[in-house]
């Protein structure tokens, strides 16, 4: 329940935000304040009844005492049961004659002491953390690889396409298609981009997933090697491995996507080469201004979003009637992220300054 004194101290906060120029509503969104509450503590104020509730912590009759907490505690955490749920101890205490409190109980008590996070004995999960931003600026500095499954003809068993992408131009430096999944193939595939893309050591960040040949022995020793730093995703994650992702889609949502299983290793390949050409050098994507990975990937795309402006001015002078304000924005897009930081909300930060300020008050 809020005291007297910080009820006064919020009214004249909001007070003085609305004489500012505040909505009421406003200011109290600012302060997670209802205006129905605002609204009560005003009118209390006004009258000589003010809150009626009772000021007193009631404390149940048949609350546990010190004592019998303290050994509940010490049941719980003895070295036969401190390893149990309370749902697995109790019916253990009364297979022995004993009654120490209701599971309920136990759990509200372990809760309050900070014990119910992990009492099992298997190994305790690995908190997770968000992948570190990354960004590019030019070709070559970042990189994201990924394997997608291509059906064949036995059920059950699946082609494996390996497709590397670079974010800035989203163009396709590196593919191959092999009937198993390793990690000494894929690394084959790196050295062979690295060489053909002049990658310089420590110039590039190659981002994946948490799989084994992602993260198997042979392709983390290459990667070392080539000076190149990998990075990964979270596990069962898969927003954070966005662009192969949205890849994969692009290719297997196209009309010319095969409607049935490749035959054999060799079909796999010709088509996955020919779907490749399409997207280097004939699609334009709608991320990076509408020109081709190649086009990007080659620095050409800065001339041609220029000459699009040129012609869309020409066609605004021509006929100026027919624009009601600026034409197309066709400037190239100058960087790329890659799992970005989520920006601090402005609310979130007025509610910080209403604290300081009630500090201060």
């Amino acid at each position: 329940m809020t005291s007297l004194s910080e009820r006064k101290q919020v009214m004249t906060l909001v007070a003085q935000a609305i004489v500012a120029g505040a909505r009421q509503d406003a200011a109290c969104a600012v302060i997670e304040l209802s205006c129905r509450t605002l609204q009560r503590w005003q009118s209390e104020q006004a009258s000589s009844t003010g809150d009626r509730r009772p000021a007193r912590v009631q404390q149940p009759k048949n609350a546990l005492s010190a004592l019998e907490r303290q050994r509940l505690l010490a049941v719980a955490n003895s070295d036969e049961l401190g390893h149990l749920a309370p749902s697995q101890i109790v019916p253990r205490l009364a297979d022995r004659g004993e009654y120490v409190a209701s599971e309920s109980t136990f759990y509200r008590v372990l809760k309050a002491e900070n014990q119910l996070q992990h009492r099992g004995a298997e190994k305790p999960s690995t908190p997770r953390s968000k992948p570190r931003a990354l960004s590019a600026t030019a070709p070559g500095t970042l990189m994201s690889w990924d394997i997608t499954y291509l059906p064949t003809q036995i059920k059950g068993i699946y082609f494996y396409l390996y497709l590397f992408m670079d974010i800035y131009s989203r163009k396709i430096v590196g593919w191959q298609v092999y009937d198993v999944e390793s990690s000494d193939l894929a690394s084959g595939v790196m050295r062979d981009i690295c060489a053909r893309e002049n990658i310089a050591p420590d110039q590039m960040v190659l981002h994946s997933d948490n799989g084994g040949p992602m993260k198997g022995a042979t392709m983390l020793a290459t990667l070392q090697a080539l000076g190149v730093i990998p990075s990964f995703s979270r596990p069962a994650v898969s927003n954070d491995n966005p662009y192969s992702e949205s890849l994969f889609k692009t290719m297997k949502y196209r009309p010319a996507y095969p409607q049935k299983p490749f035959e054999h290793l060799l079909a796999a390949r010709q088509w996955v080469g020919t779907f490749v050409q399409w997207y280097n050098h004939e699609h334009r994507h709608s991320a990076i201004g509408f020109v081709t990975p190649a086009q990007r990937h080659s620095g050409l795309d800065t001339a041609l979003l220029s000459k699009r402006a040129e012609v869309y001015e020409a066609a605004k002078e021509k006929h100026p009637e027919r624009w009601s304000g600026a034409t197309r924005d066709w400037k190239p897009v100058s960087i790329v992220f890659l799992n970005p930081e989520k920006p601090t909300a402005d609310a979130g930060k007025q509610k910080e300054q209403y604290l300081e300020l009630k500090k201060a008050a």
